[in-house]
């Protein structure tokens, strides 16, 4: 059985709600990356932000990134999968949400991330064009 901690891209890093855009902007390019988990006060998990939700929901709209916060971009339920978890249930939390990036947690701690880059490396072309066209199918 492969895991979500077997596919996953390990050393991922939170960013706090209360951390401004500019900041998440920086860890983004420090790390090379293009999306961060972002944590309440203890460390759980409220959201995710990506260098284009900063593009569109804060410079786009002449807002100013060093004043907008990680935490006032976060909307929904944010989803995760344990690391533990079949990458059939991976597959199917991404693809039921129609999102691009998970979280992956172990005992209540963020181990990871994965993303289309990672399911690129690890799923067969049939899985992987399946994924692509249930994620981007337009609704």
């Amino acid at each position: 059985m492969t895991t979500a901690a077997d596919i996953m891209h390990a050393g991922a890093q939170w960013i706090p709600a209360t951390e401004t855009l500019d900041r998440a902007a920086e860890l983004m390019s420090r790390l090379g990356v293009g999306a961060l988990p972002v944590s309440d006060a203890d460390e759980r998990l409220c959201g995710i932000v990506t260098d284009r939700d900063i593009v569109i929901k804060c410079v786009a709209k002449g807002m100013d990134p060093s004043r907008v916060t990680c935490g006032d971009l976060c909307e929904g339920t944010p989803r995760w999968i344990d690391a533990g978890a079949d990458v059939s249930d991976v597959l199917e939390e991404m693809e039921s949400h129609r999102i691009k990036r998970l979280p992956v947690i172990q005992d209540k701690r963020l181990v990871g991330m994965i993303s289309e880059a990672d399911l690129a490396q690890h799923l067969s072309e049939d899985q992987l064009a399946g994924f692509v066209e249930r994620v981007y199918a337009k609704h």
